[in-house]
């Protein structure tokens, strides 16, 4: 496989043969390549979240499935999909959507490929497969699940601390409480909530695919379940 810089080179040659939409010609040329290596159907399901943060429509939302059913439609569903993945995730109860439609489609004949990092939400579609492909530098994130732009555990974290401040020293209530103020009353609540769902997706994720056939599913499901969890806590 060629490096970054290689593909860029092929885009500008396209650019300058004034070939139509020459990005979308070299992708289609390499997810073919990889096509007649596995036999197998391939979808890319990435976004450009390192490069633009904090643009709409990086993160994993419901609008997604629309494009995941297009790409499904007609697909020889024996072969399988091998799905690349590049995300810093997103929404939970959208990811679990995505995973239901796709396990719909192919079963649990589909693998992950993570050429770089999947985190959150990704990290999660990620174990829902049979099995997951990576590089030397490619990363899993943990399963931290984000509430309104703000990751679960760590609310959590900061209202832990700020009780335990006003514990020891009733005046600290005095810097907290603008912050605190500013969650709402059931926002720890919901987060309390969405990193159980988290949790548990993972653990039944893993047991149903990627150690269906383990004779010890239940505990390492757990473990790993916990330990992915308790990454960033």
């Amino acid at each position: 496989m060629p490096n970054w810089q290689e593909v860029l080179g092929e885009i500008r040659e396209a650019q300058e043969k004034r070939r139509s939409s020459p990005v979308n010609l070299v992708r289609r040329k390499y997810l073919n390549q990889l096509f007649e290596h596995t036999k197998r159907n391939v979808i890319t399901y990435y976004s450009g979240f390192l490069t633009t943060p904090r643009s709409h429509g990086t993160t994993i939302n419901e609008d997604d499935k629309n494009g995941f059913m297009l790409c499904c439609h007609g697909l020889d569903r024996a072969k399988g999909l091998d799905l690349i993945l590049h995300t810093g995730g997103g929404d939970l109860y959208a990811m679990n959507s995505l995973v239901s439609y796709l396990k719909g489609v192919f079963g649990t004949n589909i693998r992950a490929i993570v050429p770089q990092i999947a985190m959150s939400a990704g990290t999660m579609m990620a174990v829902a497969c049979k099995s997951i492909v990576m590089g030397k530098q490619s990363s899993l994130g943990p399963t931290d699940p984000q509430m309104n732009g703000h990751p679960a555990y760590a609310v959590k974290k900061q209202f832990e601390q700020a009780h335990k401040e006003v514990l020891d020293e009733s005046n600290a209530v005095l810097v907290w409480r603008p912050m605190l103020e500013k969650l709402g009353v059931s926002f720890l609540k919901q987060c309390d909530w969405a990193i159980h769902y988290a949790e548990d997706f993972v653990t039944e994720a893993l047991r149903e695919n990627m150690l269906k056939s383990d004779s010890d599913a239940n505990a390492k499901a757990k473990k790993i379940a916990d330990a992915k969890a308790k990454k960033i806590a």
